[in-house]
């Protein structure tokens, strides 16, 4: 049995490979502050995971005994992250929408929480090296 395989440490990865996929975004965003008619991306995970937490998906699972048999019901519980464009809104002149001083500090948010959920990790794997070594 793999010990890295529970689910806080699925939600954990989720939330690692979200944050990634949000640096990138962002500095997408970023790169194209001045670029006439450019609309900004932002990447939805926690919101979806809050969600997925809170009972609104299917309980019914299968029980596979084999490899080969069929998957029933949810494979993850860990959502995947959602990019999404907003259209709606304008920022300059040039019909584009980013706002530069906006983004940075998504940008340092977004650090913070890489920097907190490699820490639960680093954390979580050092709980368990103590309780295999058994010191």
């Amino acid at each position: 049995m793999n010990l890295l395989n529970g689910s806080s440490f699925q939600k954990l990865e989720g939330a690692i490979q979200s944050a990634n996929l949000r640096q990138q975004v962002i500095t997408n965003n970023i790169a194209n502050n001045e670029t006439p008619y450019f609309k900004r991306s932002e990447v939805s995970f926690e919101s979806l995971l809050k969600e997925t937490m809170a009972g609104d998906m299917p309980v019914l699972k299968g029980n596979r005994t084999d490899a080969r048999h069929f998957v029933i019901g949810p494979t993850s519980s860990v959502p995947l992250p959602v990019i999404t464009e907003d259209q709606s809104t304008v920022m300059n002149n040039n019909l584009n929408n980013v706002d530069i001083e906006q983004e940075m500090s998504l940008l340092a948010d977004n650090q913070l929480r890489y920097n907190a959920y490699i820490s639960q990790v680093n954390e979580k794997i050092k709980m368990m090296r103590t309780a295999v070594e058994g010191r």
